[in-house]
């Protein structure tokens, strides 16, 4: 069975269970303004005809938001295709133990350090290796299949890199399956343990394990292996496509629900080791609890940049890196209008009244919230 708007349904439904103090505020001001995407509450645009007026609602914008990260997805995708040139680009995803994400769901503040990590990690590989810049991309995720709290980053990169010293861009970055994804594993367990320890030493970490046993668990985990997953893609066109999976993508599509009633939420996801659909249950309040684990804090960001798209040197790097390949420059494209979108993804012309007649914009309504 498809649900219209299964996670806005759960919310509104669940309201008591959310909607007070003891909740993280930027999950509050998730939920609400999602509870209400698409209705008045968030103010409207108000546009008329001779004959006929029509509101327009606002939609919410944030990022648990299936339909609104879907559209953020789309013009990220647009401004990324003019910004990046036409080159192979590679994707690497960083994981960690399972023994480590109750750390990082417990300390929140320490997710927002993972992404310079990994980024580090790239950027000290390819010049040990090529002696070049990369442009890096980081996306930090913390959810699995299940909406388990699995901490892991998603890094794009291009496949060839800037080798300052000459002045010349090196194609054809070679990630060896062996060697580099075990060089790129050390180098990025090294960070990450380091990482926790220091925060253990500052006492700016919190755990329900002493500091013997937390150190013990540190240590048994670095002398483990860590899993690393690299893809290739031949197109920039393939890399954006892969990348808008998980750019601004919300924690669970609205297709994977299967049942939801006051007493259950029932959603289906791919089972890696028995390589089929199996189907998860909680109560209402239980989703609910394990969906705000999963909203980032306000003013973090859902990607981050690094190397040669770091926001202090991207302006600088990018004209020099197109004129190094040969290719042409490409002006920001202009924001894709509401109205255009509507009318190309479902051939509805929200701008029109019922005789076909043009409407103008004439006014806004404020939001309530």
């Amino acid at each position: 069975m498809r649900y219209k708007h299964p996670i806005k349904q759960i919310l509104t439904a669940t309201r008591s269970s959310w909607d007070g103090p003891e909740t993280r505020p930027a999950v509050r001001h998730a939920f609400d303004k999602l509870t209400k995407c698409g209705t008045l509450a968030l103010g409207a645009e108000i546009f008329a005809s001779e004959t006929e007026k029509k509101l327009v609602p606002h939609t919410c914008k944030v990022r648990p938001c299936p339909s609104c990260g879907h559209r953020a997805t789309l013009l990220w995708q647009r401004d990324r295709w003019c910004a990046l040139p036409d080159i192979p680009y590679v994707g690497i995803v960083f994981t960690m133990p399972d023994l480590l994400w109750p750390i990082f769901r417990q300390n929140r503040h320490l997710l927002h350090g993972l992404p310079k990590l990994g980024a580090a990690v790239i950027g000290q590989w390819a010049k040990l290796k090529y002696g070049v810049r990369l442009p890096i991309m980081v996306i930090p995720h913390t959810f699995g299949g299940r909406l388990n709290f699995n901490t892991h980053l998603h890094v794009l990169i291009s496949a060839g890199g800037l080798q300052e010293s000459e002045g010349r861009w090196v194609n054809s970055l070679v990630f060896d399956e062996r060697n580099d994804k075990s060089k790129m594993m050390r180098m990025w367990r090294f960070a990450v343990i380091a990482y926790l320890r220091a925060a253990l030493e500052a006492n700016v970490l919190t755990s329900d394990l002493s500091h013997k046993k937390l150190r013990a668990r540190l240590k048994k985990q670095y002398e483990r292996w860590w899993s690393i997953d690299i893809d290739h893609f031949a197109s920039k066109g393939h890399f954006l496509r892969y990348a808008g999976r998980y750019v601004r993508r919300p924690p669970i599509a609205q297709y994977r629900f299967t049942k939801i009633t006051d007493r259950e939420v029932r959603f289906w996801t791919k089972d890696k080791v028995q390589k089929r659909r199996v189907s998860v249950s909680y109560t209402p309040e239980e989703f609910v609890a394990i969906l705000a684990e999963h909203v980032l804090d306000r003013y973090q960001h859902a990607i981050r940049y690094f190397g040669l798209l770091a926001p202090g040197t991207k302006a600088r790097t990018s004209a020099a890196v197109f004129a190094l390949l040969g290719q042409p420059t490409r002006p920001r494209p202009r924001r894709l209008g509401w109205a255009f979108s509507l009318r190309r993804d479902f051939g509805v012309d929200p701008l029109t009244d019922r005789l076909g007649k043009p409407m103008r914009w004439v006014g806004r309504l404020k939001s309530r919230v």
